[in-house]
């Protein structure tokens, strides 16, 4: 992916301009898990790169981080609330933390409780959507906006390992998927928090994905994957226009689509593999056609990245290098085991689920590791996404989140 389309991306997605070092959402600046960054570390030291510093106690839970201006936000559950952090970006002190609603404390799932969303920045403003669905806009000094339940105010479910998903800002609207009838996917005025649409012929269950968002010919048009497919809708008025089962399995869908040059690529695990869909838009309308479907991508939880027109992603267990267009396998290998994938400057930032973190080169030609050190056990899997701003590589296994030193040394 070229920096100029990367920068245009950006702008498109509608999120306030930013320092170009700032990871202000999930997946990014563009949510493609592509940093823009140059100049990194080309080799890891034996132990890994210098700790900057380390926060702990942050509450449990999964998400990723977003960091912006002088701030890293997060979020966590401590004792029985669901809370949204800020910490200051030079040092990891906590500048302040606020409670948005409880725990899901009915405990469906074993693999602890917690959030799983990552926080959404806006210039001066926050959007945070919680596990069990309290969904609050906050100045980002910690100050209260607005806030609604998008499963009680939209007839939504509980999903079974509780809500993952990650808000996303569109430019004066916000939009999130309740899974409700004919609430599948919800608009919403991202200054008030009231409704501009339903999606009223999408009554899908919600997935664990995050939407996307792209304009395809001329039609702007939101992408996600839910309970049961990967569906496409309209931005100006939810209308729903193309929808993908075949990728789609039924326990967890959870990859957030990757769109490059009207095409769109859906994947998950349990046997359903991924799909690449030709996108056209017909009369206002997009019309999807597969181009292929793949058992050879079958992501889990860890998601995939585009990079100069190949798929990186871990397929069940095993990094796997996909060619996007035909989808022919480049190369395979077990890596630091099963996990998430960042890109930048030429490399893959891979955090295994088993608290290992890797660095290799993200090249068609072959699996090239370049270091690999371990973070502290927390006693759950290692699923927190890694995330890469201002030279810095951010590390999060539940309570802990650690920063890293991934520029060379001054001489």
């Amino acid at each position: 992916m070229t920096r100029g389309f990367a920068l245009s991306i950006a702008v498109f997605l509608g999120v306030a301009a930013l320092d170009a070092a700032d990871w202000p959402q999930w997946q990014g600046p563009d949510r493609t898990r592509i940093s823009r960054e140059t100049g990194l570390l080309k080799d890891w030291p034996v132990d890994g790169p210098r700790v900057i510093w380390t926060a702990n106690n942050l509450g449990t839970g999964y998400g990723s981080m977003s960091v912006a201006g002088d701030r890293v936000f997060l979020q966590g559950a401590r004792g029985s609330e669901s809370v949204v952090i800020a910490l200051n970006r030079a040092d990891g002190k906590e500048v302040w933390a606020k409670a948005l609603g409880p725990i899901e404390t009915r405990m469906r799932t074993n693999m602890g409780a917690g959030p799983r969303g990552t926080p959404t920045v806006d210039g001066d403003r926050l959007y945070v959507l919680t596990e069990n669905g309290d969904l609050a806009c906050l100045k980002t000094d910690g100050s209260a906006v607005w806030q609604l339940n998008i499963l009680k105010d939209f007839g939504g479910s509980q999903l079974q390992w509780m809500i993952s998903e990650s808000p996303l800002v569109d430019g004066p609207h916000l939009v999130v998927s309740p899974g409700g009838p004919g609430a599948g996917i919800v608009k919403l005025d991202k200054m008030t928090g009231k409704t501009v649409w339903t999606s009223k012929d999408l009554s899908d269950t919600a997935g664990y994905s995050s939407i996307t968002v792209a304009d395809v010919q001329g039609v702007r048009t939101y992408m996600t994957f839910t309970a049961q497919a990967g569906v496409g809708v309209r931005a100006s008025d939810g209308k729903l226009m193309f929808r993908y089962a075949k990728a789609a399995n039924g326990v967890a869908n959870i990859a957030t689509p990757v769109f490059f040059n009207n095409k769109v690529f859906f994947t998950s695990a349990y046997g359903a593999g991924g799909g690449l869909l030709d996108l056209s838009a017909k009369g206002g309308e997009v019309v999807a056609t597969e181009v292929y479907h793949t058992t050879n991508m079958r992501n889990h939880h860890g998601g995939v990245v585009l990079v100069d027109g190949y798929l990186y992603g871990f397929s069940d267990l095993i990094l796997t290098c996909l060619e996007f267009a035909t989808g022919n396998v480049m190369w395979r290998d077990r890596s630091v085991g099963k996990g998430s994938v960042t890109y930048a400057d030429g490399h893959l930032y891979i955090q295994g689920e088993n608290s290992m973190v890797g660095l290799a080169e993200a090249t068609p030609a072959g699996y090239h590791e370049k270091g690999r050190f371990a973070i502290p056990e927390k006693g759950q899997l290692s699923w927190a996404h890694p995330v890469i701003s201002d030279g810095r590589l951010y590390v999060r296994n539940q309570d802990t989140l650690l920063v890293y030193d991934i520029k060379p040394a001054a001489r």
